[in-house]
């Protein structure tokens, strides 16, 4: 694949990734989808062409070009999501490249992703949230490490954090305060409410890890005192929800999507639930005025008479 590259490819999809990088904040994971997104491109180009394009072929790509590329991809079994997520990235580096090198990059920009329907999250039903925490403290005989573990997932139900924001708390960071300072997604900071649970759940497990927590130390910690595992939580949180008999979907993650999903139902405003799960985009946060709705339609359904 690196043979269908030009040099002069290779080395602007590198600038334009260092710019991603220092301007937009965004993130290794981010980083490394792009770079594998276009490389592909490029590297599809470079087959389709006869030949790796420099930048000046580059500019002149049609879209008939662009429909190539999409049907090739398609043909490799590649999902409507991922070409979409994969077109948005190419679609970055053209409007960047497009700029620095002056053409007209309308044949790639004016291309419409696939369509494809959307997965709802799957938050969990409050109760059976506040049962996978009781569940949790039940999986480990060691009381420390079940004491982290409760710490954990309450942290992730009750402040909305991902886990790697919960595995990024430092020592300093505890006894919690009334508000946490998470750096997020793309290094976009934002402040969290920290609810009373959260914060004795915290205080529990202080008082009983074995391990030195210094200041610039993780906070949770492993069973030989190095930094936690999300991997961990992950695989308490299956023992967990087998022993209620909850389905796959109750993950980790899953009680993020709760925290935010019963914040909506309870009446939260749209605009603060975003700020605190610190969405870049509203339509991101908006996707759980869809989970909420299924949700009354499903209720309405059951308890209607006529239905």
């Amino acid at each position: 694949m690196s043979l269908a590259i030009s040099p002069a490819a290779r080395a602007a999809l590198a600038d334009w990734l260092a710019q991603e990088k220092a301007l937009n904040a965004a993130a290794e994971n981010t980083l490394k989808a792009y770079s594998t997104d276009v490389t592909g491109f490029l590297a599809f180009l470079g087959q389709h062409l006869g030949g790796a394009p420099g930048l000046g072929p580059l500019a002149q790509i049609t879209p008939s070009d662009m429909r190539a590329w999409m049907a090739h991809e398609r043909a490799r079994g590649v999902a409507p999501r991922s070409l979409a997520r994969a077109l948005s990235a190419v679609k970055g580096f053209y409007r960047w490249l497009s700029r620095r090198q002056g053409f007209d990059a309308t044949a790639v920009l004016s291309m419409r992703a696939p369509k494809f329907q959307r997965k709802l999250p799957r938050p969990l039903a409050p109760d059976a949230a506040r049962a996978i925490i009781d569940t949790v403290e039940m999986q480990s005989e060691n009381p420390w490490i079940a004491a982290r573990d409760v710490a954990v997932v309450t942290l992730l139900y009750g402040c909305g954090l991902r886990i790697s924001e919960a595995m990024g708390l430092k020592g300093r960071d505890a006894p919690l305060a009334d508000v946490l300072r998470i750096l997020g997604k793309g290094g976009k900071e934002r402040i969290v409410p920290v609810l009373p649970a959260a914060r004795r759940a915290v205080d529990t497990y202080r008082s009983l890890c074995p391990h030195d927590l210094t200041p610039d130390g993780p906070l949770f910690r492993g069973a030989r005192g190095g930094a936690l595992n999300p991997r961990l939580i992950a695989k308490v949180m299956e023992s967990a929800r087998m022993q209620l008999g909850l389905p796959s979907s109750a993950t980790p993650h899953a009680l993020r999507h709760s925290f935010a999903t019963h914040l909506l139902e309870a009446g939260g405003d749209l605009r603060a639930i975003q700020e605190l799960l610190g969405h870049a985009s509203l339509a991101t946060t908006q996707t759980y005025t869809a989970v909420d709705t299924a949700h009354l339609m499903e209720s309405y359904m059951r308890a209607h008479p006529k239905a």
